[in-house]
């Protein structure tokens, strides 16, 4: 049976292959032309600098943070073995490479990322641009900082962005190594530090405070979510995130259905101007967002019945894999803590073929999730096998930033720098 996307794979000489033959940098370069051509002071990628040079605040719900959230804890993050394995990767570079591998934590750059394929933000190592010793060494870092579910769902991005390179002829613009990887301070047992992975559709920030971790904003995304030949064949990404969200929708009862939905499509007359972005879709969470403020809408959990309670946890939950064992054990008593005042919202429709966006929206979490119109396919609205997804921690903790101004504080540190505007 022929995937869905195979319709939408353009022509030969359709007009989505031109550039698509340039590297990665001269693409980027030719297509901000184009987008600044087309939208103007409205294109979203200027604005991207002034924004991120801004002092970082978080997301809000009215541009207050909510106090005594986040505290310093050892929560069994293993410390240890990320250390070392980040030492070894520093033993595998060159002084050149080392210059473009490690950054101060405060780097305003830790802020600049995307997850289009548009290669702006070139800080960080290249992962096809470098040695397969060192290569190796960065995924072997990343196994020693992610559960093995979250390891394989970041490599399966990867490779399904490969997929995507072969389908459209551009090996040279997306590949299963068309990624930056970036570390900020120097791999301490005690001092904090972090990382970052960059790139089409995977976008993983992480903040270490001896055993505490804090992995946000991340985004994880496929066009298209399935890969029908080749030794991969029958991979498919996202159907948990998916198909429990639908689950959770149909255990609702009608009132709160009718709560949560806030339009039926995308496209829907009454959805306000603007709402829908020419890049992130529905999403409100993207790239250059970190003070974004973003109101609850939809329901509250608090009114949901037990099912649909535990129907929501296991949602959330499909987005805390990625965290090894008691860290994520940490964020889930965080989340259900917080469980009345976690809001759910939903945009779209609930036949098999209709596409959909939902939020869920807490104290401690915003997690998004989005079906996407097609950017290198052809399709013109959004269809399932394009999707987004995205983390957050709200009131002041992407980053991990709420954490590391308590830690400066009590080891009476200095906090300049730390709005990571410098």
């Amino acid at each position: 049976m022929t995937a869905k996307f195979r319709e939408f794979v353009p022509p030969e000489d359709s007009g989505r292959y031109t550039g698509l033959d340039a590297d990665a940098e001269t693409y980027a370069d030719n297509m901000i032309g184009l987008v600044r051509l087309g939208l103007g002071k409205d294109n979203p990628f200027d604005g991207i600098v002034e924004k991120t040079n801004a002092p970082f605040r978080g997301m809000t719900v009215d541009g207050t943070i909510e106090p005594g959230l986040f505290e310093l804890a050892a929560e069994g993050a293993p410390i240890a073995g990320m250390v070392k394995a980040a030492n070894h990767l520093l033993s595998t570079v060159t002084p050149s490479e080392y210059a473009k591998l490690v950054h101060p934590l405060t780097s305003v750059i830790r802020r600049r990322w995307l997850n289009p394929e548009l290669y702006l933000f070139r800080h960080g190592l290249r992962l096809d641009e470098i040695t397969a010793e060192t290569r190796t060494a960065i995924f072997d870092f990343l196994k020693s900082t992610m559960s093995e579910i979250g390891y394989t769902k970041v490599r399966d991005c990867m490779y399904m962005n490969g997929f995507l390179g072969t389908v459209m002829a551009a090996p040279l613009i997306m590949n299963e190594y068309s990624y930056n990887f970036t570390l900020f301070g120097q791999p301490s047992l005690t001092e904090p530090w972090g990382w970052q992975l960059h790139g089409h559709h995977v976008v993983m920030n992480c903040q270490i405070i001896g055993e505490q971790m804090v992995m946000t904003p991340c985004f994880w995304g496929a066009e298209p979510n399935e890969v029908d030949h080749g030794p991969r064949r029958g991979l498919k990404l996202f159907t948990d995130e998916e198909n429990l969200a639908v689950e959770l929708y149909e255990t609702l009862s009608p009132e709160l259905r009718e709560r949560v939905v806030l339009y039926p499509s995308a496209h829907d007359p009454a959805v306000p101007s603007g709402r829908v972005h020419p890049f992130d879709h529905l999403h409100l969470g993207g790239f250059s967002q970190d003070n974004r403020i973003i109101p609850c809408e939809g329901a509250m959990a608090a009114g949901f019945g037990a099912a649909a309670r535990d129907k929501l946890v296991a949602l959330i939950e499909v987005y805390y894999r990625h965290l090894p064992d008691r860290p994520r054990a940490a964020r889930m008593a965080d989340i259900e803590k917080h469980l009345d005042d976690t809001h759910f919202c939903w945009i779209g429709g609930l036949s098999p073929d209709d596409p959909f966006y939902y939020r869920i929206q807490s104290p401690v979490t915003i997690i998004e999730f989005d079906h996407h119109a097609g950017v290198f396919l052809s399709n013109p609205t959004a269809m399932r096998f394009h999707i987004h997804t995205l983390m957050r921690t709200p009131n002041g903790n992407d980053y991990g930033m709420a954490l590391v101004r308590q830690y400066c504080e009590a080891h009476q540190r200095s906090l300049a720098g730390l709005d990571l505007n410098q």
